[in-house]
């Protein structure tokens, strides 16, 4: 595997500096999958800008996160399966429900469950979603834009699920409770 610098914020190309100086304020740690990222500036831009794109959806925020959660699963991503752990408990998902996600289930409340099944739908369908997929979605009381806003999910997690797998991004020790071992492993 080749190596990808852990960055920080003094080792971090330039134009990532700010970007990591800002998140390690906000969050009291900084990510290594931002540490990592910062290798490409634009990439940690990208993410960055594409996830307070994601934030504004019409999705709730625990919906937001179960299709997070449920799209790093289903692409095997230990980094970021812990993170929207932690994510989905800071938007009050049941924890019956986040377990359910970790073990490539779905939830038992019926809206967070359509979000997953959509969301995981459009990750191994490769964006070729089935009609009958789409029409159970809709008929969970969800609106053909909450549909779309799954994309952006797709797509936020297409960035770091990937780089994390390319880059073996290690898990942040404040993450470490959160640890996620791929149950297909």
């Amino acid at each position: 595997m080749t190596d990808f610098t852990l960055h920080t914020v003094d080792s971090a190309p330039q134009e990532a500096k700010e970007r990591l100086e800002s998140t390690q304020e906000q969050m009291g740690f900084l990510p290594n999958l931002f540490a990592k990222m910062a290798e490409a500036p634009a990439l940690l831009e990208a993410y960055q800008t594409l996830d307070g794109i994601y934030s504004r959806t019409s999705l709730t925020p625990a919906q937001q996160q179960v299709a997070l959660l449920a799209i790093s699963s289903v692409n095997g991503c230990s980094f970021c399966v812990a993170a929207h752990t932690g994510g989905a408990n800071a938007a009050k998902v049941p924890e019956g429900d986040i377990e359910k996600l970790r073990e490539l289930q779905n939830p038992d409340d019926p809206k967070l469950n359509a979000v997953a099944r959509f969301a995981k739908h459009l990750v191994e369908a490769r964006g070729w979603a089935e009609d009958g997929e789409v029409q159970a979605f809709l008929e969970a009381g969800f609106e053909k834009q909450q549909l779309l806003e799954l994309v952006i999910a797709v797509s936020l997690k297409t960035l770091s699920n990937y780089t994390n797998h390319i880059a073996g991004t290690p898990l942040n020790d404040e993450l470490k409770s959160l640890e996620w071992q791929d149950p297909r492993a």
